[in-house]
């Protein structure tokens, strides 16, 4: 994807956008689809190599909006109390008294999510799709707005577990950083040679005004075609001869809201085609699981997706 034109996108969302990148230097494309997945209301995996600033990305992101920030470092001997809070029972008004979890925020990293156990794992699938948690039959309301960045290191590391597709499935979007280039990482010396930038970071936008952001990315226009288009490109999935997993009706669902969300972004009130195109691998790709035998003889989702976008009708309206 194209860097951002700031000055075509939206005033609050470019304001935002700039701010996160006086911290990450080069990566304007992810910048702009983490805000992306944000104003959708959807939550970030992000898979990378330790090192490459994903952890700074997802807290430049939370002082931005002036939101709670909470870090969850996952570990092989996490327990899902540990992310989602436990009633402790207080001998002196002899009742259990609930103690929030670190899920209780307004921004919160899951760092190397694939290094601690399914179950734990688990721990996350209420809080992703309902914006709440159970714990001993209670259900408790998260904070709005909510987003989950998740970070994972590949799964050739050692002690990794790799992520149920039905986790995967609550994630709008998977993402990747990668290096910098030779002149990027050399501008990124410079500014970190006084000092960090991310401590003197100031927010650029409240979390009422988040909110509002949110609905209006909602109510940008899709067209009848568009969403047929989105449609047709998810059932392709599904019959493709090579895939033995297509995508859900949420994913869908999530490309719909993204592709609103990416419109809103930049500065229209109405979804084109090109939306739909360049936010398909990001929010497809993870949901996607190809069948070994066509794995071995070179298949890959990335190839399959953009053998699916060249070869469905794009809409003219």
């Amino acid at each position: 994807m194209n860097p951002i034109k700031v000055e075509h996108a939206h005033p609050a969302v470019a304001s935002l956008i700039a701010n996160i990148q006086k911290v990450l230097i080069g990566k304007s494309s992810v910048v702009e689809l983490t805000v992306t997945a944000l104003l959708a209301n959807g939550h970030v995996l992000l898979e990378d190599v330790p090192g490459v600033g994903k952890t700074m990305l997802v807290r430049a992101l939370a002082k931005s909006i002036g939101g709670n920030f909470k870090r969850i470092q996952f570990t092989p001997d996490l327990l899902p109390t540990d992310v989602t809070g436990v009633a402790i029972f207080n001998q002196k008004s002899m009742e259990f008294e609930f103690r929030q979890g670190p899920l209780f925020a307004n921004v919160v990293l899951a760092d190397e999510i694939n290094r601690t156990s399914p179950k734990t794992q688990s721990a996350l699938l209420e809080a992703l799709e309902e914006r709440s948690i159970t714990v001993d039959g209670t259900t408790y309301q998260l904070a709005r707005p909510f987003f989950v960045m998740a970070t994972q290191n590949p799964l050739e590391y050692e002690g990794t577990f790799p992520l149920p597709e039905a986790q995967l499935d609550r994630f709008l979007m998977q993402l990747r950083l990668g290096y910098p280039s030779v002149k990027e990482e050399t501008d990124m010396l410079s500014r970190f040679s006084d000092g960090n930038p991310l401590e003197t970071l100031e927010a650029v936008v409240t979390s009422e005004e988040l909110r509002q952001l949110q609905e209006q990315a909602q109510a940008v226009r899709v067209s009848d075609g568009i969403k047929e288009y989105i449609v047709r490109l998810c059932h392709k999935t599904r019959d493709h001869q090579h895939v033995y997993l297509g995508v859900s009706p949420r994913g869908s669902l999530a490309l719909y809201r993204a592709v609103q969300a990416l419109a809103f972004v930049r500065g229209r009130d109405y979804v084109i085609p090109d939306d739909v195109k360049e936010l398909v691998p990001y929010v497809f790709g993870h949901r996607m699981i190809i069948k070994p035998e066509a794995r071995l003889d070179g298949a890959t989702v990335e190839r399959i997706l953009t053998v699916i976008l060249a070869e469905t009708r794009v809409p003219v309206n």
